[in-house]
């Protein structure tokens, strides 16, 4: 099968166009044809060795449709969604013509998304509503903040959190021109991304906030303690602003009775982090019927993966970025 190896450790350029064996799937995997992929910001960081030892074949996200499942519980043909449960990391990913994802990271759909629509939403969509509903237990009448709105994970979080009732939705980012496509999202107001944000947040809201998701990460999550009320909650939840270490302390650094947490969806599929927590149909209907809006920001063809990384790493194009899978983007018929 065709599959993006990553040849050596380094610039986009070691991602290569090969020939590999196609994967057979293990008692608890299922072998997915993948017909498209959204392309990650951990996927950068394994093709340049970040994260130490990974797979040669990238990719922590695909959709497509069951080929083989060992169990049964999947008929050949059904259409799935799959995340994580190793992939790229301790087994070959998404970059390929096939993959075999555990079982216990993969979603049934019904839909009529196209493919490279669909692919712009799980690994976002689904770390978004973990972060927002178990880490940060957003309410009806909160106020949350986006920190760093504009990326994928961030436009997701703004969806799925304007759509709540009577949620206040704030987000963040570096550039200003940027603040129309934020607000077409259902934010309610953009802030700057700026070094002491919390003072200028403070200042409108001077008894601090109900919620923080802290996409930028170090560099910003001390600042973001700051701007959570008593009881709040700051969930961090990425890391674009790179993950130097920081020297943190609880005395000086964390208001009393704030809730600091850390999600990151390497958990999901995982005891604890069950999918079933996660209503990917309903999500994939919301984007279907317009609730969500969650396109891809660009498509491109599986050979142009090189140029995919290129672009997330320039940071020019705030959201999804999606690679058609080897086959054509219509849907399988029956």
């Amino acid at each position: 099968m065709k599959a993006i190896v990553i040849q050596e450790f380094g610039n986009p350029d070691q991602l290569a166009l090969r020939e590999i064996p196609q994967p057979r799937p293990k008692p608890g995997d299922v072998l997915v044809r993948v017909r498209a992929f959204g392309v990650n910001r951990a996927e950068t960081y394994m093709r340049r060795g970040l994260w130490g030892e990974v797979a040669r074949v990238s990719g922590i996200e695909c959709v497509g449709e069951i080929v083989e499942d060992p169990s049964g519980q999947y008929q050949p043909g059904q259409k799935v969604a799959a995340v994580m449960g190793g992939m790229g990391r301790t087994i070959n990913g998404s970059y390929a013509e096939y993959s075999c994802p555990p079982i216990t990271n993969v979603f049934p759909l019904d839909t009529d998304l196209s493919w490279t629509e669909l692919a712009a939403i799980p690994e976002s969509y689904a770390t978004a509503w973990s972060c927002l509903h178990d880490n940060l237990h957003l309410q009806p009448g909160n106020i949350v903040f986006i920190r760093g709105g504009t990326s994928a994970l961030g436009q997701a979080a703004i969806n799925i959190a304007a759509a709540i009732d009577d949620v206040t939705v704030l987000a963040s980012t570096r550039n200003p021109q940027r603040r129309s496509l934020l607000e077409s999202l259902g934010c309610d107001e953009v802030l700057i991304e700026q070094s002491g944000l919390s003072e200028i947040l403070r200042n409108q809201y001077p008894h601090g906030i109900d919620n923080v998701m802290d996409i930028v990460g170090n560099t910003t999550l001390l600042d973001s303690l700051k701007m959570v009320k008593k009881g709040g909650y700051v969930c961090n939840a990425g890391f674009l602003g790179g993950g130097k270490p920081f020297a943190f302390d609880p005395l000086t650094d964390m208001l009393c009775s704030i809730n600091l947490n850390f999600f990151a969806s390497f958990m999901l599929g995982t005891a604890d982090f069950p999918l079933s927590d996660i209503p990917m149909q309903t999500i994939v209907d919301r984007v279907s019927s317009g609730i969500y809006q969650a396109g891809p920001v660009k498509i491109f063809n599986f050979e142009d993966t090189v140029r995919a990384h290129a672009l997330m790493e320039s940071n020019l194009v705030p959201g999804k970025l999606v690679i058609r899978g080897t086959c054509t983007d219509k849907q399988p018929t029956a």
